[in-house]
């Protein structure tokens, strides 16, 4: 298993950084790497919700594993390529008094022999990259609300 985690400091409060995460079919709308978005499922912000997304050619669906209001949201992700097992992200809020530390924390299961984790490691930039641009696009979008 190979875990990637990249955090970022959102200059606003908890809450308004959660009502962004928490409009799970509108990741299109702050995260620049998204081409196209849209919820599969009628439930929103519940586990078991999907959502579909497009980056470039590559089409997603992303599953709620966990979702605690205000605190965290985890989804895993399909349509990675076949040697990835798994992955899921978690995204994690901290209240830092007016200002939101935000983690996203990327799981990769690739397999336990050695080729299959030097392909988790390389695999995990890739997605840590996107993981990101996903924070910074977040921080611009919150923060340019207020």
């Amino acid at each position: 298993m190979t875990e990637v985690r990249e955090s970022i400091e959102i200059a606003r409060p908890r809450a308004e950084v959660w009502a962004v995460l928490a409009d799970f079919g509108a990741i299109v709308d702050w995260a620049p790497n998204v081409d196209h978005s849209w919820l599969a499922t009628r439930a929103e912000g519940e586990v078991g919700a999907v959502r579909r997304v497009q980056v470039g050619r590559n089409v997603l669906l992303e599953r709620i594993v966990e979702w605690t209001p205000g605190e965290a949201l985890a989804y895993e992700l399909e349509g990675l390529p076949p040697v990835v097992r798994s992955a899921t992200n978690r995204w994690s809020l901290l209240d830092q008094g007016g200002v939101t530390a935000a983690t996203l924390t990327t799981s990769i299961d690739t397999g336990s022999r050695p080729p299959q984790r030097v392909i988790g490691r390389v695999v995990g930039r890739a997605l840590a990259k996107a993981s990101r641009q996903m924070l910074d696009g977040l921080r611009v979008h919150v923060e340019q609300k207020a």
